[in-house]
């Protein structure tokens, strides 16, 4: 019989929490939440409360935790009520939790992550800025305090199934000559270049082929996406950034690959969906049902790869020059890069701004090492102050007669 796994879902309430939480409703014999976690999204967290039953909730959000409590409490389901960056390291790190699916979005996420790192937990990774922002830091943890770390995006995930093994980290040794990191290229792969500065939100989080958050289907619009995956798999696998080709391939089906030195090329396939790595994940060594329907090979026809237009996505290009530069320079290009998709949704700049406000703020910053959290913490911080302080300055000059693509 396997034994129960105890869970803290850090980001329940977003795209990877409810894909979590339906593979766990699937295998209620092989899984328990202990904690759920969210921003302020109260009736999301009521919702999974009642279905799942925690002990601990937690809203990062102060008033949000306040609502959540009052409505449970008139449910009169006891439940403890968390709030603050604080409980989110707590839940993170409870003794009799041994798994955390550590999915919030954006650099909020890196302190609970590093917590449940520090803990020895197994850790299902599903946010991308705890290694884009302190790559170093949290590899260097998890062998430090004897913690587990699997991959949940797609891609890495991917990687991580074509990979050998018993895959130690050095290429050479293990016959491996590069990874191809797939992208779907996202709803702009064959617009007019001319058509991009008047795009509009929801016409950057229409993705043909995945269903996500607003933030990150920006991110995939404008391929920043694809380039913090970059970064997350230099960390993850120990693979240098010219061994990492990234390849458009618009089906979405081929979610990575690995090719080696005798020629073979592995590919792990599969429907976008993102409830097929998360159930690789939680069962991990075993294989266990997902939901996910069976993909129809003959309906697909047939594969497609090009290769990355940098004019077309500048942002992927800044990307690869933040991870060759090191440093504090990864930190610099996710903060920016938060800043700039913020305002973008809120409709205060053009999608054409987004790689310029972020290359600004490259630019504007030093390079400098960092050595611990707080570092990574003090890069995060003067980028975003940089980023605002641009936009505040009225640079629309600047957009309109420079090539960021440069």
């Amino acid at each position: 019989m396997t034994d129960i796994r105890y869970l803290t879902i850090l980001g329940s309430t977003g795209s990877i929490g409810e894909n979590t939480l339906d593979v766990v409703a699937r295998h209620p014999d092989r899984f328990r939440a202990i904690a759920l976690t969210a921003n302020c999204n109260v009736e999301k967290m009521l919702a999974q409360c009642k279905q799942f039953h925690p002990v601990y909730a937690v809203m990062l959000n102060a008033h949000s935790a306040q609502q959540l409590a009052d409505k449970l409490r008139a449910e009169k389901l006891e439940i403890t009520v968390l709030s603050g960056v604080e409980s989110l390291e707590k839940v993170a790190s409870l003794p009799e939790i041994d798994t955390v699916m550590a999915a919030i979005v954006g650099a909020a996420g890196i302190r609970p992550t590093l917590a449940a790192a520090r803990a020895g937990k197994h850790i299902l990774l599903a946010n991308k800025e705890t290694l884009v922002m302190a790559g170093r830091i949290f590899m260097d943890t998890i062998k430090q305090c004897q913690a587990t770390l699997l991959p949940i995006d797609s891609e890495h995930n991917a990687i991580f199934q074509s990979l050998p093994q018993h895959y130690n980290g050095n290429l050479a040794e293990s016959g491996v000559r590069r990874i191809l990191l797939t992208a779907s290229g996202g709803p702009f792969r064959k617009a007019d270049l001319k058509t991009l500065a008047t795009v509009t939100p929801e016409q950057a989080c229409a993705h043909p082929n995945w269903v996500m958050g607003r933030k990150i289907s920006v991110d995939s619009a404008t391929m920043m996406n694809k380039g913090l995956e970059v970064i997350e798999a230099h960390w993850l696998f120990n693979i240098a950034p010219e061994k990492i080709q990234v390849v458009v391939h618009p089906q979405s089906v081929i979610h990575s690959m690995v090719e080696y030195i005798d020629g073979s090329v592995l590919a792990q396939l599969g429907n976008p969906d993102m409830r097929t790595p998360i159930a690789h994940a939680l069962g991990y060594p075993d294989r266990m049902e997902s939901g996910v329907q069976s993909m129809d090979i003959f309906k697909i026809a047939q594969l497609n790869f090009e290769a990355p237009d940098f004019e077309r996505f500048p942002c992927l290009k800044l990307a690869y020059e933040a991870l060759t530069s090191g440093g504090n320079m990864p930190a610099v290009l996710n903060a920016a890069n938060e800043v700039a998709v913020e305002v973008f949704l809120a409709g205060k700049i053009p999608f054409t701004t987004i790689p310029t406000l972020i290359r600004h703020v490259m630019q504007s910053i030093d390079r400098r090492e960092v050595t611990c959290l707080e570092d990574v913490l003090a890069a995060d911080s003067l980028a975003r102050n940089t980023a605002r302080k641009w936009l505040d300055e009225d640079r629309q000059d600047f957009v309109a007669t420079h090539n960021v693509s440069r």
